[in-house]
């Protein structure tokens, strides 16, 4: 702590995502006055290899850091704001029940191929509704949040406008990326995983695939993309059109998910709602 309370007014620190364990610490820089920011790890570890740094050591990752930020002072994350956090712990939470009910289902599905009493059939409805019941509660606060502060139930509400972006994409997208609105549409893209990225060597042209980004985040949209196909006028027949010139199905709803999160970007820089100019 006194180390930290001696350094220069002005210095910004820099510290890895480490799967939710570095938000204390977060929490603690940010209450003494110092700048703090999350840096991406996938990133770090680019840099390492085009610096030449295999070893890893916590001295070797400290400095890696430090030259990050000094080539790259624009890069990281700021600390949200309490309702923020609380909403992103909300929305975390939401995902986690609805994992262990795809799980269930699964194993359900399983013993009921190999014939289980009903002993255990009555313990999986109980468990499945008490996760259902879970779900439903998590979805009403999620809801309660957003509703009750000014600027994210404004940014929900020209979210909610657009075709293919329901209820659980807007909590997504306010808790895991605020800084949409204040971006490029290649840094959305990009910052959501769907930007896709060239494989290229010379005359080899290799295949475009789409990587790193907020996982989480790139799993809400896609399935924004499947319903955005369906009922988004304008992207549906976009995603028309690309399946009549034979591309995957998987490829086309990756590229309208795309679409969706650079309209939300828009639409949120403008503050102006959905309406059929804007994903053109």
């Amino acid at each position: 702590m006194e180390t930290l309370q001696s350094m220069p007014d002005g210095l910004t620190v820099g510290f890895e995502a480490t799967g939710g364990q570095e938000w204390a610490l977060w929490g603690v820089l940010i209450s003494m006055g110092l700048n703090a920011v999350q840096l991406p790890p996938a990133q770090i570890k680019a840099f390492a290899l085009a610096m030449g740094k295999r070893a890893k050591t916590d001295q070797i990752d400290a400095e890696l850091i430090a030259r990050f930020m000094a080539f790259r002072p624009e890069a990281g994350r700021t600390l949200p704001d309490e309702k923020l956090q609380f909403l992103r712990a909300l929305t975390v939470r939401r995902a986690q029940m609805v994992e262990a009910r795809k799980r269930l289902s699964a194993q359900i599905s399983a013993r009921r191929k190999q014939g289980v009493s009903a002993e255990l059939e009555d313990m999986d409805s109980s468990l499945k509704a008490f996760l259902e019941s879970q779900i439903s509660e998590l979805e009403q606060r999620i809801e309660s949040v957003i509703g009750e502060a000014e600027e994210l139930s404004a940014k929900a509400e020209l979210l909610r406008s657009i075709p293919g972006i329901g209820p659980v994409s807007v909590a997504m997208l306010l808790a895991e990326m605020p800084e949409l609105g204040r971006m490029t549409a290649t840094e959305a893209a990009a910052m959501t995983g769907l930007a896709p990225m060239a494989h290229d060597s010379g005359a080899m042209r290799g295949k475009r695939v789409i990587s790193g980004g907020r996982r989480s985040l790139r799993h809400v949209l896609f399935q924004a993309g499947l319903a955005a196909a369906c009922h988004n006028p304008v992207l549906k027949a976009v995603a028309k059109r690309m399946k009549e010139r034979g591309k995957p199905h998987k490829l086309v709803i990756v590229a309208i998910a795309r679409r969706l999160i650079t309209i939300a970007n828009a639409i949120l820089k403008t503050g102006v709602p959905w309406r059929i100019s804007s994903a053109a």
